[in-house]
């Protein structure tokens, strides 16, 4: 392409985003402010009421005001997209679709009250499946692997951690056989991906559906029928002596799970081996130009077999949380298209960790929205609060598909010559 016809379509990318900016402006408008008088205020919550070192007020406003700001900056953006662009179109798409979140927060709760850090920290706690489905897909893809098949693996996981955490009355016994479970999944995949050199994309089905029956089986004849094999010892949230005293960030942070912390560390430890050790150069190299990286000594095909196990270990990680940390018990489908999800949030994130953390928060926020809805009341019926996440997902795809870039070689199976 000649350097013309980048520019006309980088301009007309601008143009879409300034647009897009524009309806999320007018969407506040015409959705939230009908209805809405001079009278109504907004209150949100900052405390917990759980021992914070310090009490905050509540934000306290005027809803109808506080629409209006909100659109008045949604729509500056737009104007300015429309008219000089910014470099970043996701990030400045986050902020519009921020804007449009309060807005709406902002209608839901007039006249009520709603505890916005309660709402953070139901969003980090509902984010960490789907963070651990994006950092398995991130693990595989930058290996050049596509792992459609996390579903399977976090159900899998999820389905060891209840029966082994029952059998064993050990939280760490069900923990462990996550991992396994997850990376045995992950171990069948790499071999129909990369011995067999099978359609990444069928293989991974294949592996949700070998998943989905064998969980499903399995609990029906033997889970819910003997409630001593489903009622596995679960991770209590660990208070950190001193932060967890801090107001929001305390109780959003620093009071929670072993899972959740090791979440947290797991994001910062893949991102640091991906970009700052031999191991992470060699995996990038593999899944941008797998030949030369053979050529220069590298084992292709041992590097990818390696990093799809290890992200389906991570996949069988989300699965635990959702047991060991959340339910306390297994169903049958109980994953919910997290993993689908995951794979999303990884796009969003444009394959890197701390992308994939945040683009994760935007689903876990969705997922949050639709329950804390519910509980107010809000005049919307509960079909549409349930598909908020997927509706999400779908949106966030529409948007940057096409500005994301995956490694080159992603889905590409090797031969060696």
């Amino acid at each position: 392409m000649t350097t013309d016809v980048l520019l006309k379509q980088e301009v007309h990318k601008a143009r879409i985003m300034g647009i897009v900016f524009l309806v999320f402006a007018l969407g506040i408008v015409l959705l939230f402010l009908p209805g809405t008088t001079g009278a109504n205020r907004t209150t949100f919550t900052l405390n917990m009421t759980r021992g914070e070192a310090l009490t905050l007020p509540n934000l306290t406003f005027g809803t109808l005001p506080g629409l209006l700001v909100f659109a008045a900056i949604a729509t500056f953006l737009g104007a300015w997209q429309l008219a000089k662009g910014f470099r970043n179109h996701n990030a400045v798409l986050g902020a519009v679709v921020g804007l449009f979140v309060l807005a709406f927060l902002a209608w839901a709760a007039r006249d009520k009250s709603m505890n916005i850090t309660g709402m953070i920290q139901s969003t980090l706690l509902r984010a960490i499946p789907i963070v651990l489905a994006a950092l398995s897909g991130i693990m595989c893809e930058k290996a050049g692997v596509v792992n459609i098949g996390i579903e399977g693996m976090m159900l899998s996981g999820a389905f060891l951690a209840a029966l082994m955490g029952s059998v064993t009355q050990s939280q760490w016994g069900g923990l462990i056989a996550a991992l396994v479970g997850g990376g045995l999944m992950a171990a069948l995949l790499a071999v129909l991906a990369i011995k067999y050199k099978v359609s990444q994309v069928v293989a991974g089905t294949a592996i949700n559906i070998l998943a989905t029956g064998i969980t499903s089986y399995f609990s029906s004849r033997y889970l819910q029928t003997n409630a001593a094999l489903n009622s596995p010892a679960t991770f209590r949230p660990i208070a950190i002596p001193v932060l967890s005293k801090i107001p929001i960030i305390g109780p959003v942070f620093f009071n929670h799970s072993f899972v959740v912390y090791l979440t947290l560390i797991l994001v910062v430890v893949i991102h640091v081996m991906l970009n700052y050790t031999r191991w992470g150069l060699r995996t990038r190299a593999v899944g941008e130009h797998p030949r030369a990286a053979d050529t220069l000594g590298i084992n292709v095909f041992k590097t990818r077999y390696i990093n799809v196990i290890l992200g389906g270990m991570v996949a069988g990680l989300g699965g635990a949380y959702l047991v060991l940390s959340s339910v306390a018990r297994f169903d049958e489908l109980m994953t919910a298209g997290k993993g689908f999800i995951g794979l999303a949030a990884m796009i969003f994130g444009n394959w890197t960790p701390f992308g994939a953390l945040g683009s994760s928060l935007i689903f876990g926020f969705a997922d949050s929205l639709q329950t804390k809805l519910a509980i107010m009341s809000v005049p919307i019926p509960s079909q549409f609060l349930l598909m908020a996440p997927y509706l999400v997902t779908m949106i966030v795809l529409a948007g940057v598909v096409g500005q994301s870039h995956a490694p080159a070689a992603d889905g590409v199976p090797y031969e060696k010559e």
